[in-house]
């Protein structure tokens, strides 16, 4: 195995971006781009931390954020595993990306800038549903914002391949071959069916 391990020896197995991939580069929400996240309701957040990097996706039944300004984007954390890693990254190292997909578009955008943690009170209020609120809102300043290349969502007929998800494993094999067993797979399975959808909010 022959490693590519510096910039020059990477750069020469490549050609040089056209004009438009560069000049998509917007350090603010132009309109379009604006316009385009708040149709998304599902992105995936990575951020980074002492222990490494964390990718976590992010869903609602409206726009996954709500746009503050040009330059700052509100992504509310709602009821999940208790796990926090994205959260935790935060709060020690701000620097996040994002990746806001619509389903049915092959376009996506992506979203590189700094982001802090608040509880706010009033904040958390702003997303009330069902009576319930967001235990904190992750507060995004978005250094820069581009639409990305379609090939990869084309390739793999994201959209357009039909539900694939005969023979997949269940979350409750996947969990029960990580403990070697210690937790019972269809057990998880079965009570995941009817907790997965209660007070999700």
């Amino acid at each position: 195995m022959i490693w590519i391990t510096d910039l020059d020896a990477l750069h020469s197995h490549y050609g040089t971006p056209k004009a438009p991939a560069l000049r998509k580069v917007s350090t603010r929400l132009v309109p379009a781009y604006r316009d385009w996240i708040a149709q998304s309701r599902f992105c995936i957040l990575s951020t980074i931390g002492p222990e490494g990097t964390d990718g976590s996706p992010r869903g609602d039944r409206d726009p996954v954020v709500a746009i503050a300004d040009d330059e700052t984007l509100l992504l509310p954390d709602w009821n999940g595993n208790q796990r926090i890693d994205s959260l935790r990254n935060i709060v020690r190292d701000g620097r996040v990306s994002l990746i806001f997909l619509v389903p049915g578009s092959t376009t996506c955008i992506r979203v590189n800038g700094t982001a802090r943690l608040t509880a706010d009170r009033d904040l958390c209020a702003r997303f009330e549903r069902e009576g319930q609120h967001p235990r904190t809102v992750v507060v995004i300043r978005v250094g820069e914002v581009y639409s990305q290349c379609a090939r990869a969502l084309q390739r793999s007929d994201l959209w357009t391949a039909g539900d694939c998800s005969a023979g997949l494993p269940s979350a409750g094999r996947m969990l029960e071959d990580a403990t070697r067993g210690d937790i019972d797979g269809a057990a998880y399975d079965a009570d995941r069916a009817t907790r997965a959808h209660l007070g999700w909010w």
